[in-house]
């Protein structure tokens, strides 16, 4: 991969700081731009300032724009906040990329994106989601990640500005926001689980953002799935929406035991399944820690976390302080 600048907004944050600390070991040219400061974070500022963005894309040739208001922000912020900085600050991004003459721009979207899309009807097997389901946001966090998708398409296709998105799954250490899950199961019990379907460490978050960077000027534009391997076919649908543990005791017959020794248990069933198969075949993505990785770490008494995601910790959301979410 050639060295290039790079520029990384939302640098206070949790993949911002990630990104930057990976960046800075390979001895990249790196400015980070965030509203917070952090050591991590070159200019304070926001991605809706476009005398601020301008300022910051000078020289830069790459951008992997992570700064975004959350899902959590939906109970602390109305919805044209979501829409300035979410919407305004990704466009205000493009067009001043697109003047700078950028190489490769990579978006971090999620797969919260899908919103509505992602609950099987009643009676209906598990939702196989790959990139051609279309989004049926269900939330303002939704509508203006998939907003700022197409604002990312429209500028690609009319600018040449090579744009790689990424719908990444949950990579926050922070607890679950369902309460009904958070009170039925213990939290190291819920991401184990969601290996299996709809989780990915940081670390792998990391590899394709680098793989998407370098892939993007021979892509043009182009929509992935980030989220670990999981392990079921699609021909598991339907079992996995009436007893996902089964499915999973058939795959991984020294679950039982191990969750036994800790008290854990499977979910009884599984609504969705990431499939990251487009990822791997077209970037050359290949995520380490799959629900394989961290069964084996717990049969050993070890922590299932990479190394960057232990180092990084918890950060929380910035200005929320509701939930089970804080500031730092």
């Amino acid at each position: 991969m050639a060295a290039r600048k790079v520029l990384v907004t939302g640098s206070s944050g949790h993949l911002g700081e990630a990104l930057v600390r990976s960046l800075q070991t390979q001895d990249r040219e790196v400015f980070g731009l965030d509203v917070l400061d952090s050591p991590l974070t070159d200019r304070i500022g926001s991605i809706a300032d476009r005398s601020v963005v301008r300022e910051c894309i000078q020289g830069v040739k790459t951008i992997l724009h992570t700064a975004t208001l959350h899902k959590p922000h939906v109970r602390t912020h109305d919805r044209q906040a979501f829409i300035e900085t979410n919407v305004m600050g990704t466009t205000i991004l493009l067009e001043e990329a697109v003047a700078a003459g950028v190489t490769s721009f990579v978006f971090t979207s999620t797969t919260s994106a899908f919103g509505r899309a992602l609950v099987p009807s009643p009676g209906s097997p598990t939702t196989w989601v790959t990139e051609d389901v279309v989004p049926i946001p269900k939330n303002i966090y939704g509508v203006t990640k998939t907003a700022a998708e197409e604002v990312c398409e429209l500028v690609a296709r009319d600018h040449g500005l090579p744009i790689v998105v990424l719908r990444t799954s949950r990579f926050f250490p922070e607890k679950d926001d369902n309460p009904d899950t958070a009170s039925m199961f213990a939290d190291g019990n819920i991401k184990a689980n969601e290996y299996l379907y709809r989780r990915v460490d940081i670390e792998d978050v990391v590899s394709a953002h680098f793989l998407a960077e370098d892939r993007a000027p021979a892509l043009g534009f182009a929509k992935y799935i980030i989220s670990s391997t999981s392990p079921f076919v699609r021909e598991d649908a339907d079992q996995l929406a009436r007893d996902a543990s089964a499915v999973v005791g058939r795959l991984f017959p020294d679950l039982p035991a191990e969750y036994a020794r800790r008290g854990w248990k499977m979910f009884p069933q599984l609504d969705r399944v990431y499939d990251n198969a487009r990822a791997r075949s077209e970037l050359g993505w290949s995520p380490k820690y799959d629900f394989r990785w961290v069964l084996d770490r717990l049969k050993s008494d070890q922590d299932p976390r990479s190394p960057l995601a232990k180092s990084i910790g918890a950060k929380g959301y910035h200005e929320f302080t509701a939930g089970p979410y804080t500031i730092r």
